[in-house]
């Protein structure tokens, strides 16, 4: 057992039915990380793919936390991160792969100035191309900026101009920060289930007066919902009813209220989607509108 006060970087995953690609993420990381000292810790939100087995038989050397029930994406990071012991964190996906000396470029950079409070690397998908996992301010005529035009341009920019800059926001499919940072900001806010928890939590580091610097020079390959495409009607709901409440905490009323009307206008659409395809899933379709009620 590694001396925890040893200990300089703790590596959190969440894992959800994730067999098909956590091994090989697992590998990647082990690589890694030769040479620092570390600690991986999976918390494992109830799959039923057989993956925590999996994670207990061929990883032994790794830190199994099993939840009884799917307690969602900030629950689970928050208790890996309170059962860790690195001054470091790495937050990161399952659904990931590090290539050669990525962890110690994020490293690099977060140990360069005390005022940095989060790095995050390049995110390369299946394509080659470089996902936009970093932003600016988020409300709603930004976000419908970047869904029907930005999101495009960003990636080819990306790949033609990888610099490294400041950023608004850094996505956790990989971010690393401190124990420091994420206590003060106060860790992930649980009220989130998955997605807009890592923007939320990265306004609150911002306000607390630390940088977040996208570091491209450190490149991580991501699937990329690999484990909620399985469900993509569920995790849609997830997102809607997450970017609610994010723009119930962080934004204007106006952008609230336009978010709203776009929603009721999505669910007319959603719902009659489903009544035309005889979705089995109406239940489902129709637990939208009460995201708005």
């Amino acid at each position: 057992m590694k001396d925890k006060e040893n200990i300089i970087l703790s590596v959190i995953l969440v894992n959800y039915n994730g067999k098909d690609y956590i091994s090989k993420c697992l590998d990647s990381i082990k690589e890694s990380i030769q040479g620092i000292k570390s600690e991986i810790i999976v918390v494992d939100n109830h799959s039923t793919d057989g993956s925590a087995e999996i994670l207990q038989k061929n990883h032994p050397d790794i830190r199994l936390l099993r939840n009884h029930k799917n307690l969602g994406f900030s629950k689970a990071n928050n208790q890996g991160l309170r059962a860790s012991s690195g001054n470091y964190i790495l937050i990161i996906n399952p659904d990931t792969r590090l290539y050669s000396n990525s962890i110690k470029k994020l490293l690099a950079e977060i140990k360069k100035s005390p005022d940095i409070g989060g790095v995050g690397p390049a995110l390369i998908n299946n394509k080659k191309d470089v996902q936009v996992s970093f932003g600016g301010r988020v409300n709603f005529f930004s976000e419908a900026l970047k869904k029907t035009f930005l999101n495009r341009f960003y990636k080819y920019q990306l790949k033609k101009n990888g610099k490294k800059r400041d950023v608004e926001w850094l996505s956790a499919a990989c971010f690393m920060s401190t124990q420091e940072v994420l206590k003060k900001a106060g860790m992930f806010d649980e009220k989130f289930f998955l997605y807009f928890e890592d923007i939320d939590l990265c306004k609150r580091i911002r306000k607390e007066g630390w940088r977040l610097v996208y570091q491209p020079e450190a490149k991580v390959f991501h699937e990329g919902g690999a484990s909620t495409n399985k469900r993509k009607l569920n995790s849609r709901f997830y997102y809607r009813k997450s970017q609610l409440y994010f723009y119930r905490k962080h934004s204007p009323a106006f952008s609230f209220f336009l978010l709203q009307v776009f929603l009721s206008i999505n669910f007319i659409f959603v719902l009659f989607q489903g009544f035309f395809k005889k979705n089995k899933n109406l239940n489902d379709r129709i637990r939208f509108f009460k995201l708005l009620t």
